[in-house]
């Protein structure tokens, strides 16, 4: 069964590592937009498109994970070496998508971190505007009240400081 489901397994291998490496450069663009520019339309496209890689990543997942369970394999790291054991067994060359696999797990990790590190970024950004709105609105900086569910609460009512 391996030599049928062989050939779509370095397929789908090599189209995820295309897709991974295309997530890690939109990764890469949005990092340099919340450096420089902070554009929100620029960022919610970046956002767009990396949303539209994840769901092609995600599918392929699914995938992966059938041809694993046509060899009666769990969908795990473990699983895909055992997959590679049984194709070579069986004279089937696997050495360009050992290789492919070994660098899609490594872009897959860059883009996790630059994920995180994008992620703290807008963190900050949004604490910081939300900061300024409230300076802005004559809030205080520190809330005083919580809600049940022991988050903070918007004062009801706040004075303007400045009109345009």
């Amino acid at each position: 069964m391996i030599q049928k489901t062989y050939p779509i397994t370095e397929q789908l291998i090599l189209n995820a590592l295309q897709l991974a490496q295309q997530l890690h450069q939109e990764l890469n663009r949005e990092l340099d937009a919340l450096k420089k520019t902070q554009q929100a339309e620029l960022i919610n496209n970046i956002a767009s498109n990396k949303k539209q890689l994840v769901i092609q990543l995600e599918q392929f997942n699914a995938q992966l994970a059938q041809v694993l369970a046509t060899e009666q394999l769990p969908n795990n790291q473990e699983s895909i070496k055992e997959y590679f054991k049984r194709a070579e067994t069986v004279g089937l060359l696997t050495a360009q998508s050992i290789d492919n696999w070994k660098q899609l797990m490594l872009v897959c990790t860059e883009c996790r971190n630059l994920n995180e590190q994008n992620g703290a970024g807008i963190d900050l950004l949004s604490r910081h505007t939300k900061r300024s709105l409230d300076i802005l609105k004559g809030k205080s900086e520190f809330a005083n009240t919580y809600g049940s569910d022991g988050s903070t609460k918007s004062d009801r009512y706040s004075s303007t400081l400045i009109s345009v």
